[in-house]
């Protein structure tokens, strides 16, 4: 299970909708407990469930049975159950079902498409890409791996990936051996456009291959090189750009192994829940 999103990662969200407290609440709602439930309106894989959940009792609100996060639900499923201050439960509504729809929205997508490729490659991986909503990272790749994806490379500080603009400026052997240089013990991956530029990464040590904008046919004729030249199994093969789900299974039938999708974050349907107060009972 991915590691929780920390509290203070959180609070900021709830500064942010809150900046100065929740005037409404505060003005019309006396110092009382209620309870709430949270309830999927779709079917899916949901996600955001422990931070919600965190962000729920951090403001005195107990949480009680639902689902947990990567779990299926279908429509009208309770995730989360709530009890507590009614405040507490109006502060953080929104920012919890925020959480919620764009986390299970993203699990959502991801494992449909984990489902895709293992379909024709059990053997290639689904990863995402830095193409994130500012601020929000660390809740989408969390999301990602709960759909059963590969979340890559958190940050720039996070893994050396020498890109098309680095090669304007560097040659490419020069960039790998600088790389190389820098430790021993970081995997070094390099983008590439070409079946030759895939080739000479490959002599130069890289670990990791990212063919990127490549028709499959062109896919084919750089991994044969590879192989002529006995470098395949030395290397991760990753391929990337303008692979949608259309397009998603004949890449995957490759002998490739990761295929990282932008998709699967910058350009997110948002995963339908609500929130509902339970009337009291007498």
């Amino acid at each position: 299970m991915p590691r929780m999103v920390p509290i203070q990662y959180l609070l900021r969200l709830i500064e942010e909708d809150s900046p100065f407290g929740d005037i409404t609440s505060d003005a019309v709602i006396p110092d009382c407990t209620c309870r709430a439930v949270i309830r999927a309106e779709q079917d899916g894989i949901i996600a955001g469930i422990g931070e919600a959940s965190a962000l729920f009792e951090h403001f005195g609100v107990v949480t009680g049975p639902g689902k947990q996060d990567g779990d299926p639900v279908l429509p009208h499923d309770t995730v989360l159950s709530l009890e507590g201050s009614a405040k507490g439960i109006l502060l953080v509504e929104r920012t919890a079902l925020n959480i919620i729809g764009r986390m299970s929205g993203i699990a959502t997508q991801t494992r449909k498409l984990v489902d895709r490729v293992s379909s024709v490659n059990s053997r290639c991986r689904i990863a995402a890409t830095r193409k994130t909503s500012p601020g929000f990272r660390a809740l989408d790749k969390k999301a990602v791996q709960l759909g059963g994806g590969d979340p890559h490379r958190m940050s720039l500080s996070n893994g050396i990936l020498i890109k098309d603009n680095h090669l304007v400026l560097v040659p490419l052997e020069d960039a790998i051996r600088a790389a190389k240089a820098v430790s021993a013990y970081r995997m070094i991956e390099v983008e590439v456009e070409t079946p030759y530029d895939a080739l000479i990464a490959a002599k130069e040590g890289a670990d990791i291959i990212l063919l990127d904008n490549m028709t499959p046919h062109r896919v084919q004729e750089t991994l044969a090189g590879l192989k002529r030249a006995d470098l395949r199994d030395r290397v991760v093969i990753e391929l990337s750009g303008g692979i949608d789900e259309t397009s998603l299974p004949e890449y995957a039938a490759l002998d490739v192994d990761v295929i990282s999708m932008g998709v699967l974050t910058h350009t997110v349907k948002n995963f339908s829940v609500t929130l509902e107060i339970l009337p009291h009972t007498r």
